[in-house]
């Protein structure tokens, strides 16, 4: 019997471990009449990123996907996957290839479609019925374009649990529909986890992150800045974090100011924690450079209605807002903080009440945002509603997004998830009886 081919013989041992990404051949471009298998690869012209078969099974059923992942970085470095609900069990009988639409589709030996691009029934023009070809670009994005040049389809518009620099994520749905990042099931298991992550679909402003259909983590809402920056000594460089408007839709982004060598993503991992991380190539290892939430205290709606996430002290606990107490002090002594807080007294609007300050704070969820308001008219606007508990205001530093100069926020009712910080988030103006205002008491 002749020997295997040397190629065979790396892709069965490869196949043994499973220590699937693997590639034999490499291109960077996906052509018509060049289908895509296993021991292939398609590299990004800068050797950066690769996208093939892998598979990160341990068990003895192994389960194989096509994706794209950081070529010389040896472990966590899957950024997206395309066939993440329908799995390949037999990667020598799947390819990924062109149809006689144009689309790129996943599919084995029998026929079954494991995956597909979908842009044919979307396509109006017959001069785009033909492909060019799919190319992966140097900041990962897979793309496939028309012959005459025309972007038909790309990867960073589907993102999987990932967002790499440069990759916009949809937070509005004027149009479209809202973007969000799923998470993995498991580390071992790329198929569509419990935990996803994206804007509030009635509050661009805010992003929320998910278990199920219940509200799990929520971040700080956008205030004054469509450009955030986070300066990280070990890079050298500030991490930007930006809203911007594109076409009718605002998305969400992230990066660096100028290229580097540098590799910083961000993702929601299998337990719903948001990270941004960077690659650490002295310790070859990904380090956080944010990580959340971080404890129980920082999920959402913790504390319960009225209670807040005190972040500044060493032992991070629930207190009551400044003139509330506690609804149940045996459960708040066992730390459980579910119940929330109830006013110490009862207010008498409009007969000596006023607005104390609770400074640096990640202000609640629920608020109704009023446009075009002075300072005093926002005050204004929370004095005269008995309902109005409490209100911020900002004057925006930049062209607002939404052609507003201004943010009013006003909440009716109970303030749900609240967190005090130290350097970070902003003034809470809480309704509460002028003697609470005079002294700034503090109770709980």
């Amino acid at each position: 019997m002749d020997p295997l081919p040397i190629h065979t013989i790396i892709c069965l041992v490869c196949w043994s471990f499973g220590l699937l990404p693997f590639y034999v051949s490499s291109s960077s471009r996906l052509l018509p009449n060049k289908p895509l298998s296993a021991g292939s690869t398609i590299t990004s012209d800068d050797g950066t990123f690769a996208l093939g078969f892998f598979s990160l099974s341990s068990s003895s059923t192994k389960y194989y996907y096509v994706g794209i992942w950081y070529r010389n970085i040896p472990e966590d470095n899957i950024v997206w996957v395309a066939n993440r609900a329908m799995p390949i069990t037999d990667p020598s009988s799947a390819t990924l290839a062109f149809t006689s639409g144009s689309d790129l589709a996943l599919s084995d030996t029998s026929g079954q479609l494991l995956w597909t691009t979908n842009i044919s029934a979307a396509r109006n023009s017959s001069s785009e019925a033909t492909g060019g070809e799919a190319t992966l670009d140097n900041n990962g994005n897979f793309i496939l374009r028309s012959s005459h040049g025309t972007i038909l389809w790309q990867s960073f518009d589907y993102p999987t649990d990932t967002l790499l620099p440069g990759m916009n994520l949809r937070i509005t749905h004027k149009t479209h529909a809202l973007q969000q990042l799923i998470s993995w099931r498991n580390p071992q298991d790329p198929s569509p986890g419990n935990f996803s992550y994206g804007a509030d679909p009635d509050e661009f402003r805010q992003r929320i992150t998910w278990n199920g259909s219940a509200p799990y983590r929520r971040s700080l809402v956008w205030n004054n800045n469509l450009v955030v920056g986070k300066y990280v000594e070990s890079i050298k460089s500030t991490i930007y974090y930006t809203l911007q408007t594109i076409g009718d839709e605002i998305y969400a982004s992230f990066g660096l100011p100028v290229p580097s060598v540098s590799l910083v993503l961000m993702k929601i991992d299998y337990s719903g924690k948001i990270k941004t991380q960077i690659w650490n190539s002295n310790s070859s290892k990904w380090t956080d450079q944010y990580s959340g939430p971080n404890q129980e205290c920082n999920k959402f709606g913790y504390c319960g209605p009225f209670g807040y996430c005190d972040n500044t002290q060493p032992i991070v606990t629930c207190k009551c807002l400044d003139g509330f107490e506690p609804n149940n002090k045996q459960d708040w002594t066992t730390r459980r903080f579910s119940q929330g807080c109830h006013r110490m007294e009862a207010l008498r609007c409009g007969q000596g009440d006023g607005f104390l300050n609770m400074s640096t704070m990640k202000i609640p969820d629920q608020f109704l945002y009023v446009k075009n308001k002075s300072l005093d008219e926002c005050i204004a606007e929370c004095t005269s509603n008995c309902s109005c508990t409490a209100y911020t205001y900002t004057t925006m530093r930049t062209n607002a997004i939404d052609e507003d100069d201004t943010r009013c926020l006003l909440w009716i009712g109970d303030l749900i998830d609240t967190e005090k910080f130290i350097g970070q988030g902003e003034n809470l103006y809480i309704r509460t009886e002028f003697w609470q205002i005079k002294t700034g008491r503090a109770m709980f």
